[in-house]
């Protein structure tokens, strides 16, 4: 009997790479039309693997699909998934942490290149009014010997840290899982999060989104950074307590952010912190290049078509799941 795979919903022109893939296994692939949670509840019913993206997977949606044996996330977070639902009832949660390292860290470095030499308000300055009407008032730093403060020491948060010592940045890093041994490897500074914020010109975070980092800048934490230091994050929006943000920016207690993600998933083109002068905003496409999402819908479906084979994929968010798997693997 054919494998049923649900795709909750995807950002990509199709899905024809992960029907490739699921084709090993003869899946049926259906694609919900919308991600709303009854919509999603009524589609899992009798299916065997759930690929999502951005929709939620919710308690009731994993509590529904009583023949689901594999949630595939297309990503690295998996927050928008009840992995504890998921792991009480024997269902494995895959994800592709490696996906986008690239491509993530290069967007950062832009962030902070572009906010720094002032790329996009020059590029629209000259368009509108001229050669050289801008002037030379503002504050453009000497990027090298500048301190950036890395918050979060994973895949990505090495590959930033690697690529800003190219412009000969000092790089100060703050990662509870960080050992002396890993930070002088890779050349940088092991501080505690108050010396980062307080000593870094540019702060970017790199962490997952979870309990202990849910709003972990908040008033307290922007209070300690410089005046003249960019926030940025190329991580989750809910990393940051965008109140408090938005306060900050209004009063220059810190000197702007670099933001490709916040907390509404989509928010109104009206946001206060989009349209502010001191804000650099991108669309959460920090993740994108055409070769990545191609490596993120295949790897993501080759973890699902693995685990229907009984085989053991590349990474299992939830470990504990397996000595009570409802497919033992």
């Amino acid at each position: 009997m054919p494998k049923r795979i649900l795709i909750t919903d995807y950002v990509w022109p199709n899905v024809d790479p992960e029907k490739r893939i699921l084709n090993q296994i003869n899946a049926d692939v259906i694609v919900a039309p919308d991600p709303s949670e009854k919509t999603l509840i009524n589609l899992s019913k009798d299916v065997d693997g759930i690929l999502t993206c951005f929709a939620k997977v919710t308690e009731n949606v994993i509590e529904a699909a009583k023949n689901c044996v594999v949630i595939g996330r297309y990503g690295v977070g998996t927050d928008n998934i009840s992995v504890e639902t998921a792991t009480n009832l024997g269902v494995i949660v895959t994800y592709v942490p490696d996906y986008c390292t690239e491509e993530v860290s290069d967007h950062t470095i832009g962030l902070i290149l572009s906010w720094n030499r002032k790329i996009t308000f020059h590029n629209k300055d000259t368009k509108e009014f001229g050669w050289g009407n801008a002037g030379l008032g503002m504050r453009i730093m000497r990027l090298s010997e500048k301190t950036l403060g890395v918050i979060g020491f994973g895949r990505i948060g090495r590959s930033v840290a690697r690529k800003a010592k190219a412009f000969g940045m000092n790089v100060a890093v703050y990662s509870p899982s960080l050992q002396d041994d890993q930070a002088k490897e890779n050349g940088v500074n092991k501080v505690s999060l108050e010396t980062l914020l307080k000593t870094s010109h540019f702060v970017s975070l790199h962490t997952p989104l979870n309990e202990k980092t849910q709003g972990m800048i908040g008033e307290k934490e922007i209070s300690l950074m410089r005046s003249d230091a960019v926030l940025i994050n190329c991580a989750r929006g809910g990393l940051i307590h965008e109140e408090s943000l938005f306060n900050a920016l209004t009063k220059n207690y810190i000197a702007g952010a670099a933001l490709d993600v916040m907390e509404d998933l989509q928010p109104a083109i009206d946001n206060k912190i989009i349209q502010m002068e001191n804000t650099l905003i991108t669309p959460h496409t920090a993740f994108f290049s055409q070769e990545s999402v191609l490596e993120l819908q295949e790897k993501a479906a080759t973890s699902v078509v693995q685990v229907l084979q009984r085989k053991m994929p590349e990474n299992v968010y939830n470990k504990s799941v397996l000595p009570h798997a409802r497919m033992k693997i």
